[in-house]
Order: C-alpha cells, then structure tokens, then sequence
C-alpha cells in the first residue's frame, strides 16, 4: 500500500475560505517531499430537477476564470455542518426552491493533488417554489434546462465546471439502469451492483 509519512507542517496563509500549508513528507523510498496543501472545509452542489425533468442551474461570474460559467447550485459548509442541510440551504439561497425528496449522488476529489476538499453531491427532487436567499456578495441568473440538453452540455463542453459535470453525468449512468456489463460494453468501468 502507498504511503506518505507528514514530518513536518507550516501555516503559510490562514483565510476566510482556505489555509494554505506546507508539509515535508517521507516518501515510500525513504526520500522527502514538499507538498504544498490547501484546506478547505468542502462543500456541496445539487442537482435539482423539476417535474418536467428540467435541471435548475445557476450563472455565475467565476474571478479566477474571469468568465460566467453554468453550473449547479452549491456552496461552502459552515463549520460543523451536515452536509444535507447545507444542500438544502445552498438550493433554497441560489435558486429559491425547496425539495421533498434529497438523495446523495456520493462524494468527489475536485483536485486531490494538493486539496483537502470533499464534495457532496445530492439530487433533488419533488421541487417546491421558495424565496432566494442570496449572499450579500453572491449575484447570479437561475435558468432551467432539459435534462437531456444538460447531458449533451456535460459532453460537447458546454458546461466545463467538474462538480456539475460529474453529478449530470453519473445521475445519467444511475437513471439508464445501465448494468455492470453494459458499462464495460461501452469501455465504462463497474460501479456498484447495478450500475449505480
């Protein structure tokens, strides 16, 4: 089994979102490493469809890509939060619904090289029509799209955020029923009992 052995840890940066360290490792051959870490307490992103299998998406000016991308409504978990709740709080803030039925989608790496973060990915459904509750510093357009144009968004590039592509993606494989034979028919690799 690989291994890293931490032998030493420095606090570069502490801020609002992230802290950025520096950690020298041993590696497996004896040798040492410097691998620099950026934590992140994770956070959460929702795939929500309405009864006309419309998914609920947001458009958001993103500063490091300097550009509006289109992706699904997540966000940050507060300290100690439960990840459902904050799916559903992030879901009623950015889009105004609510959902009687949430399910997880799992977890994801976004960047496991040199990111702490996890995130959870849920599926919403039995949408309710709420209030927006936006951040004082959060601005961004809600916009409905058919399930099966989002999917053809996921593959032809359109939509280029990973957490949304990924949940789009697997809520694909998870509602085709696919089994394990007819994934790796395909060049698809196993999951699960049943494909999902």
């Amino acid at each position: 089994m690989h291994n890293e052995k931490l032998l030493s840890s420095e606090t570069l940066y502490e801020g609002k979102i992230i802290n950025l360290k520096k950690c020298t490792v041993e590696l497996e051959n004896g040798s040492t490493a410097i691998r620099e870490i950026v934590e992140h307490r994770g956070g959460v992103s929702v795939l929500a469809l309405d009864d006309r299998d419309q998914v609920l998406f947001v458009r958001q000016f993103r500063f490091p890509y300097g550009q509006v991308l289109l992706e699904l409504p997540a966000g940050k978990l507060e300290q100690g939060e439960d990840p459902a709740a904050c799916g559903l709080r992030e879901l009623e803030e950015e889009t105004g619904y609510t959902c009687g039925e949430l399910s997880s989608l799992g977890q994801v790496y976004p960047t496991p090289g040199y990111v702490t973060e996890v995130l959870h990915l849920y599926l919403a459904k039995d949408l309710v029509r709420s209030r927006q509750r936006l951040d004082e510093d959060e601005f961004l357009t809600v916009e409905k799209i058919p399930f099966q144009k989002a999917l053809e968004l996921c593959v032809n590039g359109g939509i280029k955020d990973g957490k949304t592509a990924v949940s789009i993606l697997k809520y694909a494989v998870m509602r085709a029923g696919l089994t394990n034979a007819e994934l790796t028919a395909h060049g698809l690799p196993a999951v699960g009992k049943h494909g999902v």
